[in-house]
């Protein structure tokens, strides 16, 4: 199965009130995050089976913008094990439900410091590894080898200079003849 990790689109400054920061919604900002890093998931010809987000509405709508423009029309699935109060526990046992259902590709949204945390322990062992995940940020894990496999790590910044240097074409028009 590959999995991929992503963390919610941007959703401006964090709130101190719990319930009010749930609530949070995106912001234009993560609006255009989501909608290029579906691109990028796109072209990559990533091969998504279902989607599982976590239940506060930043990360819902990060997975709802990303299953939309990928053409995704299934229902985003909801899992405690990805909200803030999720545990690596949780986290792996709905991973194996999903194993277990025959899902290839798994798209997971959720928060940091959760998702790199996760993301450690799982190519690690033992949670060693430290991976920065900025806002919108996509992993891929391979997790059919032992340990699983962190294959790459794409954020906005990125796909968006790979995106457009893409169609811009690989050589200069000056070296063309």
């Amino acid at each position: 199965m590959n999995l991929y990790l992503m963390r919610h689109a941007n959703a401006g400054v964090a709130r101190d009130n719990h319930e009010l920061d749930a609530k949070r919604a995106l912001i234009k900002e993560g609006k255009e995050q989501c909608m290029l890093m579906a691109q990028a998931l796109s072209a990559l010809k990533v091969q998504v089976d279902v989607i599982v987000s976590s239940p506060l509405k930043r990360a819902m709508q990060t997975a709802q913008f990303v299953a939309t423009e990928m053409g995704i029309e299934s229902r985003i699935e909801v899992n405690e094990a990805l909200s803030l109060n999720g545990d690596y526990a949780g986290f792996q046992k709905m991973l194996t439900e999903y194993a277990e259902k025959g899902y290839e590709g798994v798209l997971a949204v959720g928060h940091n410091p959760n998702l790199f945390q996760f993301l450690g322990r799982m190519i690690t062992g033992n949670g060693g590894a430290a991976i920065r995940m900025r806002k919108a940020s996509i992993v891929r894990v391979d997790l059919a080898h032992r340990p699983p496999i962190l294959r790459w790590l794409i954020d906005a910044r990125m796909a968006r200079l790979l995106l457009t240097s893409s169609v811009k074409g690989s050589r200069s028009k000056s070296g063309r003849k």
